[in-house]
């Protein structure tokens, strides 16, 4: 980097202090201690395991809501998003997600709570029978193997970087420290070790959050003080020429050496030892960055120079929002609330404070770029870049930090505040792991290997917790390869994917169980199978290059190029013969249709259970017949399926 383009090589950061580490394993063990002590509110009862009796208070419904809505995701994920691009890149995790809550109070809440179900394929089989019920087993077990990965990723950075050991091993050690209080105590670990993290962790990270808005250098990096000129230590004038008087003005800018009509950057004065300490940056940001750009989400182009995910931030939005509604962990907790009255409230409430937590985090982004953003210290380049739009013949792409989030809570904010905020994040995660380590062992136990092999009440619960330690297992090693420097986006990633699955076929026929009179059974399984179908099929035939990305016509949407000139960006204070020939850089448009696929998929499954539910209407037969399409109560403590009508 510093021999092709002249930038200096990023600076070392500061290991942190050890109380982080001292101070978050002494948490986790709390939270450990709480969890494993619920063992013995189980009483060897699946309902009291599976939802905590049914015996939720409205204050236990919001908060254990709120602490699986809040993860490592809406938090870390955000947090990271809006660092690497901007506002609403990160900002649509939260809101989707707590979007998905208020829709869940509105339509489903109340309604799962008076089924009295122990999980929510048991849902679906009262409507649409066993061959249903397995598909959608198995749609929702793949979901939130990926949502419990994406926890682990983002529980496992931080443990990793603040322990000094290595983010593989970090995540497998956070997997078995949620595995052990889980398979334990069930929802009542769950449920109760949910109230003390969040009690903590959301304090936690509106504590953080809240200074750092306030008391943060800079809101966002502003316009750039550019940079001396290396081969002349005595020179009165730097290379870096402003793009204006308003900015030359700001940096008390002097004329150029060379072009002399211009302002440049005042070398005596912001190198006054002749060059060895220097006030300066790269230049990244002519004009300055905001915290916010108003259109980011009307707007293809409103962050010129570079290119906005306008379709993929909304098609995050609805993903979250609807395909949230398939989540077994809400759901549950919908499940174990005292009345349907609270689970509903429960679900608002819970919504409300995903806004008001995770949000804040999304201004974090623009203040993380200003200390480890292309104009600090610690920036670093990809050599072989260029960008006619960012006039940079070399080193264009900026590499961002994927540690650069937690690194500033250890050394901006004050110490105790800054663990704290690390902490809330290590606890929205483990709430949320927990959660999804109990659902995955309970839908898998209660609505797949019971049609394998039936048994008792008893048996339930040793297969329960037997079956979240493969689960657990297969989410770590997903988390190990999908790591916090992974180029998908890590935890962000991970957990649009997850609800992305079940958006695709689950959430037609989910609606249809409370909203339709006597839903089809057929319409209900070609609906989940058609929707997830239809959502591989695209997957693999819709032009995807990986950067989430449609292609606009302007420049802004063309990636960065391979260089081919040796000459000079004309921000430079050069001859302007010696400037590069901007059309040397060769550039491909991006062209990635990731958002059109989870989308299309659910109106898709609309039109089948649309289609035929009114054919079987209309024959008064159903078009697929046989004991695995009939409708049944699955009764807590059977041995066996109970076959009728719900």
């Amino acid at each position: 980097m510093k021999d092709i383009c002249g930038l200096p090589c990023p600076a070392a950061h500061p290991d942190p202090a050890s109380g982080f580490a001292i101070g978050i394993g002494i948490m986790v063990l709390i939270f450990c201690g709480i969890g494993i002590a619920a063992f013995y509110f189980v009483g060897g009862k699946a309902e009291n395991f599976f939802v905590a009796g049914r015996s939720l208070p409205l204050y236990v419904v919001v908060l254990t809501l709120a602490s699986q809505s809040i993860d490592s995701n809406a938090l870390l994920g955000n947090a990271d998003l809006s660092y690497k691009f901007h506002f609403f890149d990160g900002a649509v995790l939260p809101i989707g997600l707590g979007l998905s809550l208020i829709l869940n109070g509105i339509f489903f809440a109340h309604h799962i709570n008076n089924e009295l179900v122990l999980t929510l394929p048991d849902v679906y089989a009262k409507r649409y029978g066993m061959a249903t019920e397995i598909v959608v087993s198995l749609c929702t077990c793949v979901s939130f193997t990926c949502l419990l990965a994406g926890n682990l990723v983002g529980m496992g950075a931080i443990v990793g970087y603040v322990f000094g050991i290595s983010d593989v091993g970090a995540v497998f050690i956070s997997g078995f420290i949620c595995l052990a209080y889980v398979a334990s105590g069930g929802l009542f670990s769950v449920a109760y070790t949910d109230v003390v993290q969040s009690a903590v962790g959301m304090i936690g990270c509106l504590a953080v959050a809240g200074w750092l808005i306030g008391n943060a250098d800079k809101e966002a990096p502003p316009p750039s003080i550019g940079f001396p000129n290396a081969a002349n230590a005595s020179a009165v004038s730097g290379m870096y020429m402003y793009p204006d008087a308003a900015t030359a003005a700001l940096y008390d800018g002097v004329p150029c050496t060379t072009n002399t009509e211009n302002m440049c950057y005042n070398q005596q004065l912001h190198c006054p030892d002749g060059g060895t300490t220097c006030t300066a940056d790269n230049g990244a940001y002519p004009f300055g960055d905001q915290r916010i750009f108003d259109d980011q989400m009307t707007n293809p182009y409103a962050l010129t120079p570079f290119p906005n995910a306008l379709f993929w931030d909304w098609a995050t939005i609805f993903i979250l929002g609807f395909g949230n509604l398939a989540a077994l962990d809400f759901q549950a907790r919908c499940m174990a609330a005292r009345s349907p009255t609270d689970a509903r409230i429960g679900c608002i409430l819970g919504g409300c404070l995903t806004f008001i937590i995770g949000i804040p985090f999304s201004y974090l982004g623009a203040i993380t770029r200003y200390y480890y953003g292309p104009d600090s210290i610690y920036a670093e380049f990809e050599a072989d870049t260029c960008s006619p739009l960012l006039d940079l013949p070399t080193c264009a792409m900026w590499k961002p930090d994927p540690k650069a989030f937690i690194k500033m809570l250890t050394t901006v904010p004050p110490a105790f505040l800054g663990g704290w905020g690390l902490l809330g994040i290590v606890a929205a995660s483990m709430s949320t792991s927990d959660g999804a380590i109990l659902a995955l062992g309970t839908v898998f136990s209660h609505n797949i290997m019971r049609h394998v092999a039936p048994f008792s009440e008893e048996k339930l619960l040793m297969f329960a917790r037997i079956s979240t330690v493969p689960f657990a297992l297969i989410a770590m090693l997903v988390a190990s390869f999908y790591q916090s420097a992974h180029p998908a986006g890590a935890t962000g990633y991970l957990l649009i994917v997850a609800f992305d699955i079940v958006l695709a076929g689950c959430i037609v026929p989910l609606f249809a169980c409370f909203y339709v009179k006597n839903p089809s059974p057929t319409a209900g399984l070609l609906s989940v199978v058609g929707g997830t179908a239809m959502r591989v099929i695209l997957e693999f035939s819709l032009p995807k290059d990986g950067f989430l990305l449609l292609p606009f016509g302007k420049d802004e949407f063309l990636d960065y190029g391979v260089p081919a000139s040796p000459d000079f960006p004309s921000f430079f204070d050069e001859n302007p013969s010696t400037y590069w020939d901007k059309s040397s850089c060769t550039q491909k448009r991006f062209k990635d249709y990731t958002g059109v696929d989870s989308l299309a998929s659910p109106i898709f499954s609309l039109l089948v259970f649309v289609v035929v539910h009114l054919w079987d209407k209309k024959r008064d037969a159903p078009l697929i017949g046989g004991r695995y399409m009939v409708p049944y109560d699955k009764k807590v403590g059977d041995e066996t399926a109970v076959a009728g009508k719900a």
